[in-house]
């Protein structure tokens, strides 16, 4: 039987670094081809994987990911999910295949797509009572509204799938907050939690986006990238009974917070740690949080309520590692670091 061929985007990113490294460790003998932007990230990607192939382009080069999704067994797109073109060349590629060669695509979408409530009425720190799930609900995900984040590229994937439905399988994973290091060879670190943790120290004071009670779910990388490889399994003769296209829509979570409890351990941790002068956290306006970073709000101030179902049923999915508020005192130790505070 030929090897496994497998063509990987984001290799140098934070879900894609951890995504190939675990698919990696579970599959050296299969065939990678990993699109990396230039001959610095290409070399340093090589040192650690040599057996890998470097494809260098980047999201723009659509031919060449036309031609690598064609030549690929499976597909794991870990980079931009709002990268429009990549997604189209993506989805060419996938039209090459036929039911004697398919092909399995593994797509990264966000759960940003479920804040659409937040954004349409422009309200931020609110508890919201709208839950979705990817069992009983995956009708509803695959069929969200198109003003939502992230579902222009959604309906691109979802439309190659169903197209085609005998050749190209497609399953798109939605994680939310995401946390704790990555074992990739590029960026190791998320963004939500460790931007809350830089603003506090840079403004030695708490904050609390409006009044702190929106949720969202969460999910370590490293949890993350096993579903990633039981999608991979799934995808190979004899693999488990995974479900594809319009039932292959998988929320990637393991539980949920308060975004106000999180901004408060923060400061208190940071106040612990002799970092600010006090442990209270200062309400903030939308003007004010804008003035610090304009991608704020969406990150620490909306509702995103999505549970993980079908990866647990069908693939045996069992998130283990630690939770966010559990790596608090690291995040803050980390971004005091780079922050030169520590």
């Amino acid at each position: 039987m030929a090897p496994t061929k497998v063509f990987l985007t984001g290799v140098t990113g934070y879900i894609g670094g951890d995504v190939f490294y675990a698919v990696y460790e579970a599959h050296p003998d299969w065939h990678y081809s990993l699109l990396i932007r230039n001959k610095d990230k290409g070399a340093e990607v090589a040192s650690k994987y040599p057996s890998a192939r470097i494809v260098y382009g980047d999201l723009d080069s659509p031919g060449i990911i036309e031609e690598e999704v064609m030549n690929a067994d499976i597909i794991y797109h870990c980079a931009d999910c709002d990268h429009v073109a990549s997604a189209k060349a993506i989805a060419k590629g996938l039209a090459h295949h036929t039911p004697s060669n398919p092909a399995w695509l593994i797509h990264t979408s966000g759960a940003g797509i479920l804040t659409i409530e937040d954004f349409r009425t422009n309200t931020f720190g609110r508890y919201r009572t709208k839950e979705h799930n990817d069992w009983e609900g995956v009708d509803e995900l695959v069929n969200l509204p198109a003003d939502s984040l992230h579902r222009n590229v959604d309906e691109i994937i979802l439309a190659a799938g169903l197209a085609n439905p005998t050749s190209v399988h497609t399953a798109i994973i939605c994680p939310p907050t995401i946390y704790g290091p990555s074992r990739g060879p590029g960026n190791t670190k998320s963004v939500q939690a460790y931007w809350l943790a830089a603003a506090v120290l840079k403004r030695r004071k708490g904050l609390l986006i409006g009044e702190g009670k929106n949720i969202w779910h969460q999910v370590h990388v490293q949890d993350l990238s096993d579903m990633y490889c039981l999608l991979g399994d799934a995808a190979t003769p004899g693999g488990s009974k995974a479900t594809w296209n319009e039932t292959g829509y998988y929320l990637a979570e393991n539980g949920s917070f308060v975004w106000g409890d999180i901004q408060r351990e923060v400061a208190r941790v940071a106040y612990e740690k002799n970092l600010i002068p006090s442990p209270e956290v200062e309400p903030l306006s939308e003007a004010q949080v804008m003035e610090m970073d304009k991608f704020a709000l969406y990150a620490l101030g909306t509702c995103s309520r999505g549970h993980s179902l079908r990866a647990r049923k069908l693939l045996g999915w069992s998130p283990s590692r630690p939770s966010l508020m559990e790596l608090i005192p690291s995040i803050v130790d980390l971004e005091a670091k780079e922050l030169g505070l520590a």
